[in-house]
């Protein structure tokens, strides 16, 4: 296989990721020790997700057989991707975590399901709680009326109880 065979095929690749992934996120790792970057990286080691540093050219044609010229533009600089491809909230959150302690990790900029979104829309994004957190809240607001409704019921049910036992202790008391 020829070099451009080989590069053809590294852009085929990296297109199918960008179109597959919920989230990517384009960061400035100068700074960085290879310590650093390995560690965010077993941080980010989760089905689903990956964090590699690519080629820019490589990128740049990609999203533009992509047909995301605007963000092709705006890749300068060394790049290290996040690619994810299930939950774009917990990895968006590993990231600025990691960013708080180490300064030198800058979030670029990032692709939401397809739309290019701005640095500081991810990290809006970054601090939505996850989704299982949201799943729960949903199902919790959604159980709150079937309550209030059983409580009701049981309440009815109680004061019957209750005037019928006060009624027994009446005759009793007769």
């Amino acid at each position: 296989m020829s070099k451009i065979e080989e590069k053809q095929k590294l852009v085929k690749e990296i297109e199918q990721k960008i179109k597959d992934s919920k989230l990517v996120v384009f960061t400035d790792f100068r700074g960085l020790n290879v310590d650093e970057v390995s560690e965010l990286r077993n941080k980010l080691r989760v089905p689903g997700v990956e964090y590699k540093v690519l080629k820019n050219t490589m990128v740049r044609f990609a999203l533009q057989n992509n047909g995301q010229e605007d963000i092709a533009e705006k890749i300068v600089g060394p790049n290290a991707i996040l690619f994810s491809e299930e939950d774009p909230v917990g990895p968006a959150k590993t990231l600025f975590e990691f960013a708080k302690t180490h300064k030198n990790l800058e979030v670029k900029l990032g692709i939401l399901e397809g739309q290019m979104v701005e640095a500081n829309k991810v990290k809006e994004l970054a601090d939505l709680p996850s989704r299982e957190v949201l799943v729960a809240q949903v199902l919790g607001t959604m159980q709150a009326p079937i309550t209030g409704f059983v409580n009701v019921l049981n309440a009815n049910i109680t004061g019957l109880v209750r005037a019928l036992d006060q009624i027994k202790d009446q005759k009793e008391a007769c």
